[in-house]
């Protein structure tokens, strides 16, 4: 569970297919230890279908609970007042 904590900490909201992608672990595993990291409150997840390619894509959003990424670099947009 902590490799798949740790990969959604350092890339974001990911799909559960994606995770199971890029971190070898077979989609039903990858689920199960979603659904335990949902349940301890670690992960956010929701279902989501995407079309991609004209195909569509069902599967699990998830992201880490609580968690902020920094703010990538480079100029930022000025507040307007």
């Amino acid at each position: 569970m902590q490799k798949i904590h740790d990969y959604l900490k350092s890339r974001g909201e990911q799909l559960d297919s994606e995770i199971a992608t890029a971190t070898r672990i077979p989609l039903v595993d990858v689920r199960v230890q979603l659904s335990e990291l949902v349940k301890r409150g670690d992960v956010i997840a929701c279902h989501s279908t995407r079309y991609i390619q004209g195909k569509k894509v069902e599967g699990m959003l998830c992201r880490v609970s609580g968690f902020i990424p920094v703010a990538s670099p480079g100029r930022k947009p000025k507040a307007r007042a």
